[in-house]
């Protein structure tokens, strides 16, 4: 499960060129669950919420 939020940078009118991406992993070995919380460029949301690397 993950969520796109629309960051909010503010680094010369670049923000809109980032998404905040939060992806849920669940630890086999206790069960509990993990967020992790990252800032990608737009053209790689897709590929940080199916959990490739950058």
């Amino acid at each position: 499960m993950a969520k796109k939020v629309v960051a909010t940078l503010k680094v010369a009118g670049k923000g809109k060129e980032f998404s905040k991406v939060i992806t849920m992993n669940k630890s086999p070995k206790t069960g509990a669950y993990s967020f992790r919380t990252q800032i990608v460029p737009n053209d790689f949301v897709k590929d940080a919420i199916a959990g490739k690397t950058l």
